[in-house]
């Protein structure tokens, strides 16, 4: 496998940070309901939901933001070729970031350092976009 396939992984990696979100919520919503803290109907419209599943829940809405900007450079550069070594090691630095980040928010919700964590991934998208730029003036 070339490097131009290998910037699936960190994408199927991302992926698999979603789904590993969706199962905690899912447990952390069932505790809440079995301890008594919410009722099943608290969830059909979450507006009040207990701590532990709303940090997840909120957490889970943040891997369709920034990460649908990498999901789409990161298909850009293997469509188009770009999708070389550095592109695949700035990819894995950005599940990296993605994965620090959601286990901060999902414990110890430390906003400081998800915050900065937030901006590290954030950096390293953006890098994947320049780097999309720069390839994109290099094609023929």
């Amino acid at each position: 496998m070339g490097p131009s396939h290998a910037i699936f992984w960190p994408m199927i990696a991302q992926a698999l940070l979603v789904f590993l979100v969706y199962v905690l919520m899912n447990r952390r919503r069932l505790a809440a309901v079995r301890s008594g803290q919410a009722s099943v109907k608290d969830f059909v419209i979450p507006t009040v939901e207990p701590g532990p599943s709303a940090t997840v829940a909120r957490n889970l809405i943040n891997q369709f933001e920034l990460p649908v900007l990498f999901y789409v450079v990161a298909l850009s550069l293997y469509v188009t070729g770009g999708a070389g070594v550095l592109a695949v090691l700035l990819s894995w630095a950005f599940v990296l970031s993605r994965y620090l980040h959601a286990l901060v928010h999902v414990t110890s919700n430390k906003v400081l350092l998800r915050r900065n964590l937030f901006l590290v991934g954030m950096a390293f998208c953006m890098l994947l976009w320049l780097l999309l730029a720069i390839h994109l003036t290099t094609v023929p």
